[in-house]
């Protein structure tokens, strides 16, 4: 953001922003359909199409112009993060409901696009995780890793219909996150470098998530590069998740991976950019942003190693979400002219 003359500062118009956001999510895209086929385009175009649709019915029921609306990019944004966060292959109906909800009950009901307190993305995934755990665990495999390839026809058949290829296996096409099996094999006595010594783990996390989890690095520094967003969140989100688990894995290799790892797998990337620096939900002070990343980072990981779910990264955000208006009520800078507190009476 660019400074004209003192204390005013030169904003840019809203659908300008979301759509580098937009552009800034392709090259992950792009790698992402690379790894594990193209149905992570099919889930991005039905969330997309289920977040204009929502966005314009309850416009409508509020009798604001449609068209400056849904022209400013923001639904667009929460449908696709939400997608991003899905298993490709859910249902159709999973990611439609998620991003209804998310668009209607976390946007609309709060007075709609920059009075929310949740990222709507993140609260449509939460409610999903929570009332439909096992649709949300079917993740595909990489190529490389696949027992059998399924041709996008039938893919779609599974997305639309749940009907598998004749003598066809859910297993044969999808396995659990680097994050979950680490989390499972862990309880099971296992240690760390017994478990990534399985073939769906890599040099930093696993085959084509980390590769996936680079590019959304690199959409964050072309938005930081553009100005879209500021170093502060997501830096401190990653230094704190990376000081967490190292210290961790220094005190016990065997039972922590390390920090490059946590780094590197499931939504830290997508979230330290993309998601926790959401201007509407987001501390509006300098201080209150280092805050609320460090807040997300240590909670993400706690969550991940030693809560009930694999990946912690929206509920990290939701509960600092709901952190902002206090953490920007003790991080304000003093008024302008005054040396400290309120006088009253010229005593302090």
């Amino acid at each position: 953001m660019s400074m004209n003359s003192p204390l005013v500062a030169e904003k840019s118009a809203v659908n300008i922003i979301m759509l580098k956001v937009l552009a800034a999510l392709l090259p992950a895209i792009g790698v992402y359909v690379y790894f594990f086929g193209p149905a992570i385009l099919v889930s991005i175009t039905l969330a997309s199409v289920a977040a204009l649709a929502t966005e314009a019915a309850v416009l409508h029921l509020r009798r604001y112009p449609l068209r400056v609306y849904l022209l400013d990019g923001s639904a667009l944004v929460t449908a696709w993060m939400l997608a991003l966060s899905m298993p490709p292959l859910a249902p159709w109906w999973l990611v439609v409901v998620g991003t209804v909800f998310g668009i209607l009950v976390a946007k609309h009901l709060y007075g709609g696009l920059g009075n929310n307190l949740f990222n709507p993305a993140m609260v449509g995934f939460a409610a999903l995780m929570i009332s439909f755990p096992a649709h949300m665990t079917h993740w595909p495999a990489p190529d490389v890793l696949a027992q059998s390839h399924w041709s996008f026809a039938q893919q779609m058949d599974f997305m639309f219909g749940g009907a598998l290829p004749p003598g066809a296996k859910l297993d044969a096409i999808t396995m659990a996150t680097p994050l979950d099996t680490l989390k499972t094999q862990l309880h099971l006595d296992r240690t760390v470098s017994e478990i990534q010594s399985s073939a769906i783990f890599s040099t930093l996390s696993g085959k084509g998530t980390e590769i996936i989890a680079l590019f959304y690095l690199l959409g964050g520094l072309f938005l930081w590069q553009q100005r879209i967003i500021s170093w502060h969140i997501p830096l401190s989100f990653l230094g704190a998740m990376f000081a967490t688990a190292g210290v961790l894995h220094l005190f016990d290799p065997s039972h922590y991976a390390s920090p490059l790892f946590h780094l590197f797998a499931g939504g830290t990337m997508l979230g330290a950019f993309f998601i926790a620096t959401d201007y509407v939900t987001s501390p509006t002070t300098l201080p209150g942003k280092l805050i609320f990343g460090a807040g997300i980072g240590v909670s993400a990981y706690v969550i991940r190693v030693f809560g009930g779910y694999p990946d912690g990264v929206a509920f990290a955000v939701l509960f600092l979400n709901s952190a902002v208006p206090l953490i920007d009520a003790y991080t304000q800078p003093r008024v302008f002219g005054h040396a400290g507190k309120w006088f009253k009476g010229g005593k302090e």
